[in-house]
């Protein structure tokens, strides 16, 4: 075998050729992944019509998806620290692929929805396993960027989940669409088996380096439990890393996974190409403000709620409310704004995870993260669970029913989980600031 490289030489010449093939490749996997996580984003009233599902029946697809890649992720974690990337990410692909398969043949909403959960689990294991090749494969001073700029290229995934897949459905067949989809997934399983490695040649572990000190730290992608939850909950910092993520994200989550599409289709009466324009537009501003609201929370740490998050959330509020009481159908440009106001969430969710990172020790980061994470995927299910039923409750819960004051109520439905975020952004942001010394305790609390 080949020594491992030194400090010197990743600080001299930066990762060589195989470090770039193996993120290539992993990044391009994760990009496959986004394109089935938003599959039905694009075809949600072709699905309601092939399986003639009411509402809140098509909002089960993507509330087991989410349910399940969000519960997959501890055991994904421990998974990758016994096995590394390189098997745990070509299980995934196969899992993804089976999913398609089963949902390209599915003759029932029943065997659908178990598609859906296949898909969840092969997703979850996807980007975790590349941010494990980052950390092992690049110096650790690389990491943040590396990580920033792989999901960055994954997102392009959703660009390929909307029009080009709607187009091909419509050119052929649900089967077809949903096959070659599962046909891709079989391809990059082994892709990824070939050419992914879980570490560079010569290392026994997964570790990362560090090129100045020549220190190596050991990778790990599990969360702590038991006292490592606990003590990581306790902390108002983890609360507030929780709550951010919990409010920013799941309106953009709700639109862009299934209903944005709908809504604009068959509420607002635009075309497919038109409604594309829309939902393309919200994946370009998010992957724009990504590395601005990253510098921005890098460069003010103390006003990150307060500049960054909080005004996202209001934007989104503020617009969604616009859109909703507007006269009759919304402009075209209205609709674009609330494109542009809905994809702000992504990027600001990011910046709970520098909470979670600002406020645990080394140790219990993984742990903290994982909370963090739980608070996006909750609030997305609710929010996409909630829509679904309130249009079932109003009697149109079908494509031949749906109507745009309809869908205008069920956005309504919203608005509470907005308030309920922000008002414990606000508390636990008080809370981080005073318990890291920032601001002084209220003046009863000193006395006491």
């Amino acid at each position: 075998m080949t020594a491992s490289p030194s400090p010197a030489t990743f600080s001299a010449a930066g990762p060589g050729w195989r470090a770039w093939l193996v993120w290539s490749v992993g990044v391009a996997a994760y990009m496959l992944a986004v394109v089935n996580r938003s599959s039905l984003s694009a075809v949600g009233v072709d699905a309601a019509e092939r399986f003639s599902a009411d509402a809140a029946t098509l909002s089960m697809f993507a509330v087991v998806q989410l349910a399940v890649y969000g519960g997959m992720q501890i055991p994904v974690g421990l998974l990758l620290d016994r096995y590394g990337a390189r098997p745990i990410m070509t299980i995934g692909m196969l899992l993804m692929a089976i999913g398609q398969l089963t949902m390209a043949l599915s003759p029932s909403v029943g065997v659908a929805i178990l598609a859906r959960a296949l898909l969840g689990a092969g997703d979850a294991a996807i980007f975790p396993g590349v941010l494990r090749l980052v950390a092992t494969w690049f110096p650790a001073t690389r990491g943040p960027l590396m990580g920033q700029l792989s999901a960055l290229a994954g997102q392009t995934g959703q660009l390929l989940a909307l029009a080009p897949l709607a187009a091909l459905l419509h050119a052929t067949t649900w089967s077809i669409t949903f096959g070659s989809i599962a046909g891709l997934c079989v391809l990059f399983s082994i892709l990824v088996f070939a050419l992914i490695r879980n570490r560079p040649p010569g290392r026994a572990a997964d570790v990362t380096v560090d090129p100045g000190t020549g220190a190596t730290s050991v990778v790990r992608s599990s969360i702590d439990t038991g006292v490592g939850i606990r003590a990581a909950w306790a902390h108002p910092g983890t609360r507030l890393a929780f709550w951010s993520h919990f409010t920013s994200p799941f309106a953009g989550t709700a639109f862009i996974l299934l209903w944005g599409v709908p809504f604009l289709t068959a509420g607002e009466g635009l075309s497919h190409a038109q409604a594309a324009g829309v939902t393309s537009l919200f994946v370009f501003i998010g992957m724009a403000f990504s590395p601005i609201m990253g510098e921005l929370s890098r460069r003010i740490p103390t006003m990150r709620s307060r500049v960054l998050v909080l005004p996202a959330i209001a934007t989104q509020l503020v617009v969604w409310l616009v859109v909703i009481c507007w006269p009759g159908p919304a402009p075209l440009w209205l609709l674009y704004g609330l494109a542009v106001a809905l994809a702000l969430g992504g990027p600001a969710s990011m910046i709970a995870f520098d909470h979670a990172r600002t406020h645990n020790p080394a140790h219990r980061l993984s742990t903290a993260t994982g909370i963090t994470n739980v608070g996006g995927f909750l609030a997305a299910l609710v929010a996409v669970f909630a829509i679904g039923l309130a249009l079932d409750l109003q009697g149109a819960g079908t494509p031949a029913t749906y109507r745009l004051d309809a869908f205008r109520l069920a956005f309504l439905t919203q608005v509470p989980l907005w308030l309920l975020g922000w008002v414990f952004i606000v508390i636990e942001r008080r809370k981080t600031r005073v318990f890291v010394g920032i601001d002084p305790p209220r003046t009863r609390r000193a006395e006491r």
